[in-house]
């Protein structure tokens, strides 16, 4: 694999193709972020609602990513750390707007929620499929990776999602899939964050081997 490692031989993101992936999947998020707001607002949809803050995140996550490159083991998990909270909230605040829904629910329009899934899930293939070479490294290049993949299987959610209004009638599958979505990102958030910590420590551990 191309690029250098840290002291522990993970991959730390130092290579030109990452870089330029990079660049091509923060475009990606940010166009599909605008336009899935947009939709599920009209939409009134929350997972769709959910799976656009999850591309607004991702395309920030990538952008710290690729300021951070190259920098010291410590400064990439703090980066690391930093997103791993981000994504903590993120998670919390789908909770909390999924149990508001719970309370006022309205029936999403499945038609927008089905056509809007469809791009953002080619959308996030595409970011799948430029990143998936780089999916083992350290705290920073394993939060891209979980991330991306985080937005590819939301996708696949929130189409199930579609069907299950189109076919019930009813909100409650928009509601379900939020919740879903919601776990995802607190899961991320714990193992980026567990990572970044387990990283920092052996720092540490190894610079008091070598006082």
């Amino acid at each position: 694999m191309a690029g250098c490692c840290g002291h522990n031989g993970q991959f730390d993101g130092v290579s030109k193709d990452y870089k330029r992936r990079l660049w091509l999947v923060i475009a990606l998020n940010a166009i599909m972020f605008a336009v899935e707001m947009t939709a599920g607002h009209m939409a009134k949809s929350q997972a769709l609602q959910a799976d656009a803050l999850d591309f607004f995140s991702d395309a920030l996550t990538y952008g710290v990513s690729l300021a951070v490159i190259g920098a010291s083991i410590k400064v990439r998990t703090l980066a690391a750390l930093g997103k791993g909270i981000s994504l903590l909230l993120m998670g919390v605040w789908v909770f909390g707007s999924t149990i508001y829904r719970v309370m006022y629910l309205g029936v999403p329009e499945a038609e927008i929620m089905g056509v809007v899934g469809f791009m953002a899930l080619a959308t996030n293939l595409a970011s799948v499929a430029l990143l998936v070479k780089y999916k083992d490294g350290d705290a920073n290049v394993r939060s891209v990776w979980l991330c991306s993949r985080n937005d590819a299987i939301g996708n696949v959610a929130v189409m199930f999602a579609a069907l299950g209004v189109w076919g019930s009638g009813s909100g409650w599958p928009d509601v379900i899939v939020a919740g879903i979505m919601a776990t995802l990102f607190l899961s991320s958030a714990f193992q980026i964050i567990k990572q970044a910590l387990a990283e920092r420590r052996a720092v540490v551990e190894h610079a008091q081997s070598h006082a």
